[in-house]
């Protein structure tokens, strides 16, 4: 098979050659780096990615193919992937296709054959950049102009093109609880085990109101993760402190962006991490049993530690670079990780947080 050469410049003028795979044409975003080992598939099919390419620092991907199981959304969201070697060869009894093959159908494009520990060693240096990939033409000058003119993640409100069109409903015929759940970019897991925790879940859309979701009777609320700054998205921080507000029982819980959303709601700050969290090893310490757990994360904000308001306690906090990583108010039974329990990819040490929101909901019912 003839490869197709393809070429990487970074806003700051660095040039990465490869091979494109997939989709070729031209691909852009800010550039970030994640450390699982698999779960490739979950990463794309991540909305939290979108505006992003992501490059993986393990040096195979692609050669478990792709099981439509494990789709995270109906759609890959990330805007390219880069690897250090694409495997044309898959194996796995689940697989139907290959990750080229997919790739191809999304109209996503694929870097391969880059020095990716270079690339990563340089976002670490230098932060998460933007960039393009392009299969089109080969003027550095001119990529580097465009990788310029691509938005900076820092105020930009991405969950208002990843949420839901409509509401829907995951039915659950054993369901001892009603949920609402915000789809800021929700992903497939974090409703299977909301529905393996005995709950019903009613998925609403990023920008409905508090009153709309009181009328629904909820037991409790969950947010969702999603992609992009929190404190651009104003309408969800205004809802969340309305919910609080309007009534004092009802349990919350934030997951990711979710977390920060919470954490602004109740007047605490963000800010932009230098290359963000993206992986499933990140060693947190729960500091409320003093255990370590090691979770799976993705987010490129963080909540400012200084900034925690007193109705608000720490309860975790990441063992990397000491950043936040979970809160809960200390009247109202709301809380937040910045970390995915619900890994996937990734370790299944924090299952135990969903059995704490069904908790928080047997005691608002009492």
């Amino acid at each position: 098979m003839q490869e197709t050469p393809a070429i990487l410049v970074l806003e700051n003028g660095s040039i990465y050659r490869g091979t494109a795979f997939g989709h070729t044409s031209e691909a852009s975003g800010e550039v970030v780096f994640n450390t699982s080992l698999t779960g490739y598939q979950e990463i794309l099919t991540d909305p939290s990615y979108a505006g992003q390419m992501v490059v993986m620092t393990y040096p195979l991907i692609g050669n478990y193919g792709i099981t439509p199981n494990d789709n995270e959304s109906s759609k890959i969201w990330a805007s390219a992937l880069i690897v250090r070697e694409a495997s044309n060869v898959y194996s796995n009894f689940e697989s139907t296709r290959s990750l080229d093959e997919t790739l191809k159908e999304a109209g996503v494009m694929g870097l391969a054959g880059i020095d990716t520990r270079k690339l990563v060693r340089e976002i670490r240096e230098k932060g998460a950049m933007r960039g393009v990939i392009s299969t089109l033409t080969d003027d550095v000058e001119a990529l580097k102009a465009k990788a310029l003119a691509i938005p900076e993640m820092t105020g930009l409100d991405l969950v208002s093109t990843v949420t839901t069109d409509a509401s829907y409903t995951v039915d659950n015929e054993e369901a001892s609880y009603h949920v609402v759940a915000f789809d800021y970019g929700i992903k497939t897991n974090i409703l299977r085990q909301l529905k393996a925790e005995g709950c019903r879940v009613t998925v609403v859309t990023a920008k409905t109101t508090a009153e709309e979701v009181l009328a629904l009777n909820p037991d409790g609320v969950f947010l969702s993760n999603g992609p992009g700054d929190p404190f651009a998205v104003t309408y969800a921080i205004d809802t969340i402190r309305e919910l609080a507000a309007r009534n004092s029982k009802l349990p919350i819980f934030g997951i990711c962006l979710g977390h920060q959303l919470l954490s602004l709601a109740f007047g605490a700050k963000t800010y932009k991490l230098k290359f963000g969290h993206h992986g499933a090893n990140h060693p947190v310490k729960n500091l409320m049993n003093s255990t370590i757990e090691i979770t799976s994360q993705n987010h490129g904000f963080a909540v400012e530690m200084d900034t925690l308001p007193g109705d608000l306690e720490l309860t975790h906090k990441n063992l990397y670079d000491l950043t936040v990583e979970g809160v809960r108010h200390r009247e109202l039974p709301c809380f937040s990780v910045q970390y995915h329990p619900e890994a996937a990819p990734g370790p299944h040490d924090s299952h135990y947080l969903f059995k704490e929101f069904t908790e928080l909901m047997d005691a608002a019912k009492n």
